[in-house]
């Protein structure tokens, strides 16, 4: 489920955002990193809404900082060109 627009999708077509043992805050593209995972839709739109939630934040129980949301933006609007 998309943590941003709510939605169902198929695991493979969302985009996992990992909170790794040191507590890094990451997109896991390749789904394989080691952490807890939360997924949003590979749309910038939902990680917007996500972070206006504070979804990501509630699922990892943690602050997650600006700039880390602005990596992830790049990371994606990257990945879908």
């Amino acid at each position: 489920m998309c943590t941003g627009c709510g939605e169902m999708f198929d695991k493979r077509s969302l985009v996992r955002v990992v909170k790794s043992p040191e507590g890094e805050i990451s997109l896991d593209l390749t789904g394989k990193k080691n952490g807890r995972g939360a997924y949003i839709c590979r749309n910038v739109e939902c990680l917007k809404k996500a972070r206006k939630k504070k979804a990501l934040e509630r699922a990892f129980s943690m602050k997650i900082e600006d700039d880390i949301y602005e990596k992830m933006e790049e990371e994606i609007a990257d990945g879908n060109e």
